[in-house]
């Protein structure tokens, strides 16, 4: 991923974060018949490796699993909030018209070697960690144990776990911390005052960013 350096996020508890609150990853692969990727949510377990561990599952009948035992390097890509910005949002551009529109984004590339998991007892606990995960927060939360046990063991058998421990990762927070400060701030404001709640999701973005504003691109 190209990472100038204004754009650019190393800090592992806010890569981690943000892949847990994204929880959905593109699982890019490259086998025989060329690039596949596959769409799914992930968990990661931060406490697993120097770089934490993600998880998740494919149908078995996806094609893409049966690459994972040939032990290519993956990529999966996290992609948070992300919005235009409008040229009119910077003081600048009403002293000298020079600016151009943009796109505002959170993204994470995280890379390893995934291995498939078809074991029934850690499937399930993908599974069961995965559901915990997504129905935490509601009044009267689905656990996997609520299905008949004999139905979650048909429906473990016509999927595969994914295991890939992270090798490398990469943050990017192209959030105009290359901008002037006020141009910066009056980003930060459009998007705010905007009816998209994705792109009130980008000024959160911006606000909780810890570098100033203005650190010109390299």
């Amino acid at each position: 991923m190209y990472l100038p350096a204004s754009f650019r996020e190393e800090r592992l508890p806010v890569l981690h974060d943000a892949i847990d609150r994204i929880g959905f990853a593109t699982l890019v692969t490259l086998g025989p018949d060329g690039l596949v990727a596959t769409h799914l949510p992930m968990y990661i377990d931060a406490s697993e490796g120097p770089l934490g561990t993600l998880y998740g599952h494919v149908a078995r009948a996806n094609p893409q699993w049966k690459e994972l035992a040939g032990k290519v390097e993956a990529l999966l890509t996290f992609v948070g909030p992300h919005a235009y910005v409008s040229p009119s949002f910077y003081p600048s551009k009403r002293a000298t018209g020079r600016d151009v529109p943009t796109w505002n984004y959170v993204a994470i590339h995280a890379y390893g070697t995934p291995e498939a998991v078809e074991e029934a007892a850690p499937l399930l606990e993908i599974v069961t960690r995965l559901t915990n995960k997504h129905e935490e927060n509601r009044a009267e939360p689905w656990h996997v144990s609520d299905a008949p046990a004999s139905y979650v063991e048909g429906m473990l058998r016509a999927i595969v776990g994914v295991r890939i421990p992270i090798s490398r990762l990469e943050g990017k927070w192209k959030l105009s911390q290359n901008r002037k400060p006020e141009d910066f701030e009056g980003a930060m404001a459009g998007l705010s005052e905007a009816t998209s709640e994705r792109e009130r999701d980008v000024a959160d973005a911006m606000r909780a960013l810890s570098r100033p504003p203005g650190i010109e691109r390299p």
